[in-house]
């Protein structure tokens, strides 16, 4: 049975259904949960949420002597004034899970994915029926993405980049939202503008919705005529959020203005520096590595490290701090990448090494001097007795290797 009680009457014991207001203004990613930790009850107390939502089926109900009685509670004859908020005060932060391996990773990312992608799906398809966007209905999406990346960035990244031509818009949306994650994180931000920042990742092409299927879709390259109705989705987008419920304005800015550049050559207001809001000038970089590192309708797929390199000398397209941040959370070799040693051997990368990023961990799996496939060996090039190093990246389509995600969704 749920029961709305008043967050001074919550009790550890009790299971929070859910909390009133919007959920970026609470300490929480969860907003269904058992209370048991004591320093999650003094959380709730001190966060300035007034009212929450308990399930007493789930968790015990509000005990007789409880203080603070409901407003409806209170008789009518006997008028009582309301207790006083308590002080705002910065909540406890949440703790995000501890990190682990891309191997110890890869599977619970993997039903992220899936998970996501459904939603996701359910999510665009109301906004092309004309319904409003729900933000509330985006936060199980976020906390998951969010959690994953937490535990392993490359992980969830990775697979997202894997998309098919039919599912590129959704699957782009989700991989945004973690590289926007991943990179609030390396900036130092905190959960609540981490979640923020994903938020803005998963909403920031809903204008797309708008667009026509045929042009959206098109196999081929868009004319002139069509790729001026696709310039269109920031502005659409824009619109459709703001007809929805508690979309925080940072997540509109990013829908609005993540094709802008810093030179001021973007679209739609041709702002530039600082004119560009900062989760923006994230979204600018984080939608276009995941943009041309996915296979398109119309595009094959650039590998990972190539398009750090090619977007490094892209001027006056990104902040350039923030994609020296970009590429620390991602790795000058992001997983997937195909690289040679010094002793000659093809490589694809596992994993990164956040305190060396040319030293990634790799499966060697092919010899240029022999031109024969060898041994698949893990390495982690950080250790001193690794006793070989990257010398360049190498093009998968060259020595005819399409499919590396064989190799590396098998690290362990």
């Amino acid at each position: 049975m749920l029961k709305k009680i008043a967050t001074q009457q919550v009790q550890l014991g009790m299971f929070i259904q859910s909390l009133e207001g919007s959920w970026l203004s609470h300490p929480f990613w969860k907003t269904q949960f058992l209370l048991r930790d004591p320093a999650d009850l003094e959380a709730l107390l001190t966060s300035g949420v007034a009212m929450v939502w308990i399930d007493c089926s789930k968790g015990d109900d509000v005990r007789p002597n409880s203080v603070a009685p409901l407003p409806f509670e209170v008789p009518a004859k006997e008028p009582q004034t309301p207790p006083e908020a308590p002080p705002p005060s910065t909540p406890a932060p949440a703790v995000p899970p501890a990190r682990v391996s891309l191997g110890a990773e890869i599977e619970r990312a993997s039903q992220v994915v899936n998970r996501s992608r459904q939603a996701v799906l359910s999510l665009f398809g109301e906004a092309r029926m004309g319904r409003a966007v729900d933000t509330e209905q985006c936060l199980p999406i976020v906390e998951d993405v969010a959690d994953s990346v937490a535990r392993n960035p490359s992980a969830l990244i990775s697979l997202a980049r894997l998309k098919t031509k039919d599912n590129y818009t959704y699957m782009h949306s989700v991989a945004v939202c973690a590289l926007m994650v991943s990179l609030a994180r390396r900036l130092g931000m905190d959960e609540a503008q981490s979640r923020e920042a994903g938020l803005a990742g998963l909403l920031h092409d809903v204008g797309k919705m708008a667009m026509p299927q045929e042009v959206l879709n098109k196999p081929g390259q868009l004319s002139e005529a069509e790729f001026k109705v696709i310039r269109t989705h920031p502005e659409r987008g824009f619109e459709m959020l703001k007809q929805g419920a508690s979309v925080p304005e940072a997540a509109m800015e990013v829908c609005l203005h993540h094709h802008e550049k810093m030179d001021g050559s973007g679209y739609p207001h041709q702002l530039q520096g600082e004119q560009i809001s900062l989760l923006a000038r994230m979204g600018a970089v984080c939608d276009v590595y995941d943009a041309i590192t996915s296979t398109r309708p119309y595009k094959a797929a650039w590998d990972p490290a190539g398009s750090i390199q090619r977007m490094a000398g892209w001027r006056g397209h990104f902040d350039p701090v923030i994609f020296k941040a970009f590429v620390t959370s991602v790795g000058i070799y992001p997983v997937g990448s195909l690289v040679k040693l010094e002793s000659g051997r093809l490589a694809v990368v596992t994993d990164m090494n956040a305190q060396n990023l040319a030293a990634p961990v790799v499966r060697v799996f092919y010899s240029t001097k022999s031109k024969l496939p060898i041994p698949v060996q893990t390495l982690d090039l950080s250790r001193s007795d690794a006793k070989d190093r990257v010398i360049g990246r190498e093009s998968p389509l060259e020595w005819g290797f399409p499919h590396l995600e064989d190799i590396w969704q098998q690290a362990s």
